[in-house]
């Protein structure tokens, strides 16, 4: 997943509100989104290659997310899957910051990413490329390719509408939060990181939902957890930068989240 905002315990209906995007190769296989038929307590799309994923919930209501951290210069030979670290947490039933604790501890097995792991009610981030476990206070956060909150142009756009839009009414429409998330145009060329993939790259990669030719937005996801403990959880996918198909989701948490 390449792009993501978050508010956590600041509105007044939700305890979680998160919009999220998974860019990848249009050839690499994957499922939408559903329960696990070998897994049928989680919920997520998967990657087919790896049968990892980048963001899921499950019905206990732990969630987690990945994206990965983008450095040409870190390695990506020898390294295990990224996306089983969220299957992981999913089907584990450790406090997040313990499986987070131990995932530090195996962080080199992996090339870089970032990852979130919790609940609505308790919320950690991880790099491996930063190597500090944080644990989330009430707010709202953005997270794309480098650490959380970096204040890159779409992550910026993407946490300040969420913030004011969030703010500015009491019933969340979900319509309206993909809509920001399916926002194509890029951003000035002077206001874009340099991450060491050129400035043709950068400016490719650096609008909100990515088209082209064989890369691209994949699906846009939404999460909202209202302080009833009801899940809300709707992924629209895309197939060649256009819309493809829709999974919606509603169920209630069952307690607990973790041991």
């Amino acid at each position: 997943m390449c792009l993501l905002a978050f508010q956590l315990q600041s509105h007044p209906k939700y305890k979680l509100i998160l919009m999220a995007n998974r860019d990848e190769a249009y050839h690499r296989p994957t499922a939408p989104a559903e329960f696990w038929s070998d897994h049928p307590n989680i919920l997520a799309g998967r990657d087919l290659e790896q049968m990892g994923t980048w963001l899921g919930i499950n019905k206990q209501g732990r969630i987690a997310a990945l994206t990965n951290f983008r450095d040409p210069s870190l390695p990506i030979t020898g390294k295990q899957s990224r996306g089983h670290i969220v299957s992981s947490y999913l089907q584990s039933n450790v406090a997040p910051r313990v499986f987070l604790e131990q995932l530090h501890e195996n962080r080199n097995n992996y090339t870089g990413f970032n990852v979130l792991a919790g609940s609505s009610e308790e919320l950690f981030y991880y790099s491996n490329v930063e190597q500090t476990i944080v644990h989330l206070s009430k707010g709202t956060y953005g997270l794309s390719n480098a650490l959380l909150d970096t204040p890159w142009p779409k992550v910026e756009a993407t946490k300040n509408f969420l913030r004011d839009y969030s703010n500015s009414t009491e019933e969340i429409d979900v319509d309206t939060l993909f809509e920001t998330m399916q926002r194509a145009e890029g951003f000035p060329a002077e206001t874009l990181p340099d991450t060491g993939v050129g400035r043709e790259m950068e400016s490719f990669l650096s609008s909100i939902f990515i088209a082209s030719e064989k890369y691209g937005t994949r699906c846009t996801t939404v999460i909202l957890i209202d302080n009833d403990d009801q899940v809300y959880f709707e992924e629209r996918t895309f197939t060649n930068g256009k819309f493809a198909t829709s999974q919606r989701f509603s169920f209630e948490i069952e307690k607990p989240a973790y041991s």
